[in-house]
Order: structure tokens, then C-alpha cells, then sequence
């Protein structure tokens, strides 16, 4: 006999078993009724690209985390890292076929060969959603209030949206003779909460060093930006008073921060101003962000970092068409979001789809379990027979096991038939009901479902 293969996955990748599947289909299911519900339709992209639609305005650090491969028919191909590439794709070669504002969402896996770590995986999912083919601050606003929504969908309320816009920061930067560096101050500025203040301004300092600034010029310009970005001198949370100091720095009004105050003013008109903060460290490190930028937090746990995030983009679509085409977009990070749930202790109770198991007594009735099983679906109720006429005791452990709320008992032919009524057994509490009709049991097994 041959040697067995040891089961085994890749490192940096899962198995999800039932109860985790199943908590996450039902909140992917949540977000895709709420983004219905805004007007955004579903797309799907190919996992696999060629390397040079994904690759061609990466930085080094990206292609080092692609999974890239010559495919049997010598191309060069690579798994999609994120869905924003693939997208700007999508819009280009379809544009024609497209109407504009064109509003979609899209949730499928990603992959990235970064080194594992707790919470951090290289497969993983993304649920991104996005508005392309219109510069409206009424779009960047809905953007917004969409993040607020689908999170409150899935009984996450308890967040704070921090966001900014990257025009302010850009004129912040030139008045200074920086906009030359603007990436590598973008991405020290990034890292600010994950390394603190004293290593971001090593980085900046260096930054400024580049641009031929001597040394004291350089720190200067440092703690400039540090100063900047912190909002110092203002009271955390005050709108009004963070933009007036954004505003002063970067060198008075501007369309920029007209934006944020329009941005502002819908959210006080829909009652949600108190979820979002003006907040000019988060910059987005990737440079096609042009605009509005955004990243979501947990109030209850911060350090998990942003589960939502995005921005607006001027033209991501440039690498494959000529024709400008705007949008704004946003990626909630599903399985960084779930971890965050489930340390937080506010994941689904619910563990399976069935509602309920029609248990087999006698094999020769099977043709009116199968019956009930159909009636009760027909009111509503997920429902399924076991199929074997196994001893109770090992038909209520297969239940439990597989996480059935509900037991359906038939005492007869006659009941089995449909003619008659149903025991329904709570296998949670034992509690039994003797003799509830088809519509009486149905309510039930509804009205208790979590």
C-alpha cells in the first residue's frame, strides 16, 4: 500500500469549518442587502491577471508580495493581491458597456505572500465597493454613510470613521518644497500609530534630508508635518477647529477643504456626524489617493487597526485608458473584521442554516417525513430529515453536533402524511410542544431563531 499524503494546507492559508463559514456567509449576506440597498450592483474579476495590469504602478514592496508564475502557456500571470486594480481594469476595457456614476460591489478572496502573523493571512477576503464617474462630494458622503451602514448591519455600532483628504496635505507639502517627496512622507506618516511618533519623525527627517534640505532645516520641516497630522493645539474631535488648523498650514481655503465641510454638513443632516472624525494623520499611504481618505476603527478595540478603509482616486484607470475617469471607494477587510468580532464577543450565535431536523423513527415513514419536511419549508422554515433510523440518542447528538436549533418528532402515519400535527422538541432547552399544527410549529422555530 502506498504512503498516505499528509492533509495539510499551505501556510498563511485556512480551512473554515461550518461555523465559521456559515457566520461569514451570513454576514457577507448582511452587507450585500445593505449595499442593495444604496444602489450598488455586483461585479466579479478573474483571479489571475498578467502581471503587467497588476504590477505596473505597484512599488517594490507589493511585487514582493504577489504570487506571480509563468502559466502553461508561457504568460506572465499573477493572483490579484487587492480588487481596486483589478477594477480599474474592469472599468477601462468595459467603459463603453458601462453607465456613469457606475456603483459596484465585489467580495471575493485575495492573495499575498507576506509573512503570516496573528490575524494576517496570505488568502484571505475583501469586500470592496466603489463609485466611479463622478467627482460629487454627495458621492464621496455616500461612500461614507455606506461604511456606517453595513457596519451597523452586522451589529458593529460601537466605531469611529477617522478621515481627511489628501488635497489639503499635498499643498500642506509644496508650500514647504516637498511634494517631490510626497511618497515617503506619506508612508512614515502612515505608520504613526503602529510605531509612534519619535521612529515617524526619523523618517521624515530623512525624507527631508533628500530633497538637499540641511540637517536643521530638515528637522524643522519634521516636526512641521508632525504637527500637522496630530491636529496639535485642538481639541480631539472638534471638526471645525481641525480643518481651520489643516487649513491655516496648508495655506488657507481651497476646494479641498470646502469638500470637507460639504461632507460634513450631510452627516449632520443625517444624524450620523458623531461616528466620524477629522483626523490628518490618515493619509493612505498608496499614492493613486487624490482626496477624501478614510480608515474605520473598533471603539472597543482599536488595536486590531482599520476594518474599513478607502478614498478617492482622480484617476485610477489611467494605466489602461485615456479617458479620465473618477471615483471613490472603500474595502472593509472581512476577515479582520470577523477576528475583531470575535474577540470583542459580539460574533453570530447562529452556527447552521437548518432550522430544524424531522427525526426518522421508522424508515417505512419516510415518504411523510419528507412530506412534513416540505411543508414546513413551504411556511418558511430551513428544515431537513434524517435520513437513517438511527437510536434517538444518536440523531439528537448528530443535531446538537451540527447545531439544529429544532427537533421535529412524527407519532404516526397519519401525522406523517400531513393530516395531523407534530411534536417540536427545543434542543437547546428539551422543551417539548405535543400536538402543534404545521403553522403553530413553523412560528415557533421563526420567532427563536438568533
Amino acid at each position: 500500500m502506498a504512503d498516505l499524503i499528509q492533509p495539510r494546507v499551505l501556510k498563511g492559508f485556512r480551512d473554515f469549518l461550518p461555523a465559521a463559514e456559515t457566520e461569514r456567509a451570513l454576514l457577507v449576506e448582511k452587507l450585500t442587502a445593505t449595499f442593495r440597498s444604496f444602489g450598488f450592483v455586483p461585479i466579479d474579476t478573474p483571479a489571475l491577471e498578467y502581471s503587467e495590469i497588476l504590477l505596473r504602478k505597484s512599488d517594490g514592496e507589493t511585487e514582493k508580495q504577489v504570487f506571480r508564475f509563468e502559466d502553461n502557456g508561457g504568460r506572465d500571470v499573477s493572483l490579484r493581491f487587492d480588487l481596486t486594480v483589478p477594477f480599474a481594469r474592469f472599468v477601462a476595457e468595459h467603459k463603453d458597456e458601462l453607465y456613469l456614476p457606475f456603483k459596484r460591489y465585489h467580495i471575493a478572496k485575495v492573495w499575498r505572500g507576506e509573512k503570516p502573523q496573528a490575524g494576517r493571512y496570505r488568502e484571505f477576503v475583501q469586500c470592496d465597493f466603489d463609485v466611479v464617474g463622478s467627482d460629487s462630494a454627495s458621492v464621496d458622503f455616500e461612500i461614507l454613510s455606506l461604511m456606517k451602514t453595513a457596519l451597523s448591519a452586522i451589529g458593529v455600532d460601537a466605531v469611529t470613521i477617522r478621515l481627511s483628504h489628501r488635497g489639503v496635505f499635498n499643498r500642506f507639502l509644496s508650500a514647504r518644497g516637498l511634494a517631490d517627496r510626497s511618497d515617503d512622507v506619506l508612508r512614515a506618516v502612515d505608520k504613526l500609530a503602529k510605531v509612534g511618533r519619535d521612529e515617524v519623525r526619523v523618517s521624515l527627517v530623512e525624507a527631508c534630508s533628500a530633497t538637499g534640505k540641511d540637517a536643521a532645516r530638515s528637522g524643522e520641516l519634521a516636526d512641521e508635518i508632525l504637527l500637522f497630522v496630530t491636529g496639535a493645539g485642538t481639541k480631539s474631535g472638534d471638526f471645525e477647529a481641525t480643518l481651520e488648523l489643516m487649513e491655516r498650514l496648508a495655506g488657507g481655503p481651497a476646494e479641498d477643504t470646502k469638500r470637507l465641510r460639504d461632507i460634513r454638513s450631510f452627516m449632520v443632516a443625517t444624524g450620523i456626524a458623531d461616528s466620524f472624525v477629522l483626523d490628518p494623520s490618515i493619509t493612505r499611504g498608496l499614492d493613486y489617493y487624490t482626496g477624501v481618505v478614510y480608515e474605520t476603527f473598533l471603539d472597543d478595540l482599536p488595536s486590531i487597526g482599520s476594518v474599513c478603509s478607502g478614498g478617492r482616486y482622480d484617476n485610477l484607470a489611467g494605466l489602461y485608458t485615456k479617458e479620465r475617469i473618477t471615483g471613490v471607494g472603500s474595502s472593509i477587510g472581512l476577515d479582520r473584521l470577523l477576528a475583531g468580532l470575535a474577540e470583542l464577543g459580539l460574533s453570530g450565535d447562529r452556527a447552521c442554516f437548518t432550522d430544524a431536523v424531522v427525526f426518522c423513527q421508522d424508515e417505512s415513514l419516510m415518504g411523510g417525513y419528507q412530506s412534513v419536511a416540505a411543508r414546513l419549508r413551504s411556511l418558511g422554515v430551513s428544515c431537513e430529515v434524517f435520513p437513517d433510523a438511527k437510536k434517538m440518542a444518536q440523531q439528537y447528538a448528530w443535531a446538537e453536533k451540527k447545531g439544529v436549533p429544532w427537533g421535529v418528532l412524527v407519532a404516526d402515519s397519519s401525522s406523517a402524511l400531513g393530516d395531523g400535527s407534530v411534536t417540536l422538541k427545543n434542543l437547546k432547552t428539551r422543551e417539548t410542544v405535543d400536538g402543534a399544527t404545521y403553522a403553530e410549529a413553523s412560528r415557533a422555530i421563526i420567532s427563536g431563531r438568533s
